[in-house]
């Protein structure tokens, strides 16, 4: 049962393995070019189309915090019912 449980998983194992490609993509022959955003002069390259832009991975724009202090008393921090 073991044996059977251990080919499974390495024929998945290599299914898996065989699923990525490390070749750079080309279009297809009589494939359209990418089409152009509006208000640009001309398509994003693939490597630009890849980049995140700020609004994808922003900049952390908050101060740590420097020193610690006690919370305020809430009124509404009740115990479960």
């Amino acid at each position: 049962m073991k044996r059977a449980y251990a080919v499974i998983l390495a024929a998945s194992v290599l299914a898996l393995s065989a699923c990525g490609s490390r070749k750079d993509l080309k279009p297809t022959e009589g494939m359209k070019p990418v089409p152009t955003a509006r208000g640009a002069d001309r398509p994003d390259t693939p490597a630009e189309l890849m980049t995140p832009d700020t609004q994808s991975r922003p900049d952390r724009s908050a101060e740590p915090l420097i020193k610690s202090h006690e919370r305020a008393e809430d009124p509404f921090d009740l115990p479960p019912k």
